[in-house]
């Protein structure tokens, strides 16, 4: 008798815990979205302000120094970490003052798969409240272009170099091993 109530019980058990993990999981994938594939900015490009371009060398504490420089309709870039423990680079097509680039970042000193991480992401050239030129964007992992901001703002008087900046693209290892 003791066997058939558990067993009574643990029928009862299994299936609530099925219909709450049911509806958990139609919440989860409910909540997701529409599913219709990456996340992209909405955002509108407008006129470039007057007397700026793209070309320069703009500051963010964490990502450190990223330097740009615009050929026709297209931007490159490349950035060093503030830390030193990654470098970047980028592309991206220009319209207006909106840059939309596909990015990757790399380790310093790591191999293998996950010794780089890409994405996409978008910048907004604009003038800050006292002049000062800023790029207001975001950046995502893999097919992503949105989910961190990422704010810059330009330099004076520092021109772009990107030579200056990269290292072994997957860390290479150390010679000698």
């Amino acid at each position: 008798m003791m066997l058939a109530r558990f067993s009574r019980f643990s029928r009862a058990a299994v299936a609530a815990v099925v219909v709450v993990s049911s509806a958990a999981s139609a919440f989860a994938v409910t909540a997701c979205g529409d599913g219709g594939g990456a996340k992209s900015a909405n955002v509108k490009s407008g006129p470039m302000p007057e007397n700026e371009a793209w070309n320069g060398v703009y500051f963010h504490p964490v990502y450190g120094y990223l330097h740009l420089i615009e050929e026709g309709n297209n931007v490159v870039g490349r950035w060093k970490r503030a830390d030193q423990s990654h470098w970047g680079e980028l592309s991206g097509t220009v319209t207006g003052n909106v840059v939309h680039f596909t990015w990757k970042e790399h380790k310093i000193g790591m191999i293998g798969a996950s010794a780089t991480t890409h994405g996409k992401g978008y910048f907004a050239y604009k003038l800050d409240p006292e002049g000062h030129a800023v790029l207001d964007g975001e950046y995502g992992l893999n097919d992503e272009e949105i989910g961190a901001d990422w704010h810059n703002v330009k330099q004076a008087r520092m021109q772009p170099d990107l030579k200056s900046i990269g290292g072994d693209a997957e860390g290479a290892p150390p010679g000698g091993f």
